[in-house]
């Protein structure tokens, strides 16, 4: 799943969290905005105040200044009073940059500096009158009462200015906290929001696995269905194939009984017919004598091709001398037609007929492939008990094949398969191109019986 399916599948959350993000950003950002450029206000509004109260500490410097060149005549009494008068200007030329843009205030501004420029005029007036030796001039006029008021202004002008920087500070102050509050606020409902968008998306997610579990809970009892319904189907082809393979044997050996008795006695008694009428002709008529001598012949051929047939029919030889005997015999005949060498390793075991019968048909077909498509050059039957299994398996040095895939003709392979499963024992096919083929069958093998034992042992 790509990350456009889940957005398309999600799109209200997407929707929620993009524009909670970008919310988000817009009120932090103006919220820093705002409280940066109040604190660049508030940062000249400190300097602004403190540049008030250098200005009334400059004016009391210039006439504390003033007195002390009045009352000593040094030089060095005066200094305060000229560094009073530079710090006095940088402040006033300050104050008018910084009200500029500010009507009321700087209005104040101008009073106080008209009224700061009168009093400095006398301090200076004093000052100069001092210098030219008019001493009690000088004293008059700072006797006067003059002085006194101007500095009374200067002070309720600063003070006024002071009072209204103040209140600018307030509201710097107030505007900082409104911003706070709104982000305080933004923020809050934001994380609502976020909360939100998490909860609508853990409830389509758990709907989704609700989804997803209903339907594995519905695939898994639709396999399960199937599985019993393979099971079901595997066991009446199980028993299918048994019947199958039971009726098949069975007409076989109707079939065997049928050209035993009919067709051999038929022939049986055309060939003794055949003597009689040699022994009654005499040497009265050769050329008759030897057409019945090739009648006798063909009788004879006829006799032991239905022998064969009834033979591959049901071999009679299972019945009268066992499974190992007729293993033993298919095996020679085997050699005997194909010229491949066959080594045999056959132990007795206990089997009932239709699984001796199966075991015969195993290595029957198993040499029949051999000598179609093996090309070998020796082969090697087995037959042996492994505990309370029996255990057969024919093994050749051919060309072999790939069990991976599936030859053109795995007909006698799969008709091995399922009469080995038939009778409930297991098939198992070892093969690769160049290293020959191992066909191995296992089965149980029928319990020992006491009193059998006990004859085998005597």
């Amino acid at each position: 799943m790509d990350f456009l399916t889940v957005v398309k599948r999600n799109w209200i959350v997407f929707s929620l969290s993009f524009a909670a993000a970008l919310a988000m950003i817009f009120i932090s950002e103006g919220s820093y905005m705002s409280s940066a450029a109040t604190l660049d206000r508030l940062g000249s509004m400190g300097a602004t105040r403190i540049a008030l109260l250098s200005l009334a500490r400059d004016f009391v410097d210039a006439e504390t200044g003033q007195r002390g060149y009045l009352v000593t005549g040094r030089k060095d009494y005066r200094e305060p009073y000229d560094l009073a008068l530079v710090k006095i200007d940088e402040s006033f030329k300050y104050l008018n940059r910084y009200y500029q843009n500010e009507a009321a205030p700087l209005a104040i501004l101008k009073k106080m500096e008209n009224v700061a420029t009168m009093r400095l005029s006398e301090l200076a007036l004093t000052i100069r009158l001092f210098d030219e030796g008019k001493a009690d001039a000088a004293k008059e006029v700072v006797l006067s009462n003059i002085g006194s008021e101007q500095m009374d202004s200067i002070r309720a002008f600063n003070s006024e200015l002071l009072q209204y920087e103040s209140q600018k500070v307030e509201r710097s102050r107030n505007d900082v906290y409104r911003a706070i509050w709104f982000s305080r606020i933004g923020v809050t409902a934001l994380s609502a929001v976020c909360l939100l968008a998490l909860f609508i998306y853990l409830r389509q997610t758990f709907a989704l696995k609700q989804q997803q579990m209903e339907l594995q809970a519905m695939v898994q009892a639709e396999r399960d269905r199937l599985e019993v319904e393979v099971v079901q189907r595997t066991e009446q082809l199980t028993v299918l194939t048994r019947h199958l393979l039971s009726a098949r044997e069975d007409e076989r050996s109707r079939l065997a009984r049928n050209l035993h008795d009919d067709l051999g006695a038929l022939l049986t008694s055309a060939k003794l017919d055949a003597a009689r009428i040699k022994s009654r002709i005499g040497n009265a008529a050769p050329q008759a004598l030897d057409l019945l001598a090739h009648l006798v012949t063909t009788l004879n051929s006829s006799i032991s091709l239905g022998r064969g047939i009834i033979e591959n029919l049901r071999p009679s030889a299972l019945t009268n001398l066992g499974l190992t005997a007729t293993i033993e015999i298919l095996a020679n005949e085997f050699g005997d037609h194909s010229g491949i060498q066959v080594h045999c390793d056959l132990d007795p075991v206990k089997l009932n007929a239709s699984g001796e019968l199966m075991v015969y048909r195993l290595v029957q077909e198993a040499t029949t492939n051999i000598a179609k498509y093996a090309n070998a050059h020796h082969v090697w039957i087995k037959l042996s008990a492994v505990g309370s299994s029996v255990e057969v398996s024919v093994r050749d040095d051919g060309v072999g094949f790939d069990v991976a895939t599936k030859p053109s003709s795995a007909f006698g392979l799969i008709g091995m398969r399922f009469r080995v499963e038939a009778e409930g024992g297991s098939l198992a096919i070892k093969s690769a191109p160049g290293k020959g083929t191992l066909i191995q069958a296992r089965l149980q093998q029928l319990p020992q019986v006491v009193g059998d034992t006990a004859n085998t042992a005597t």
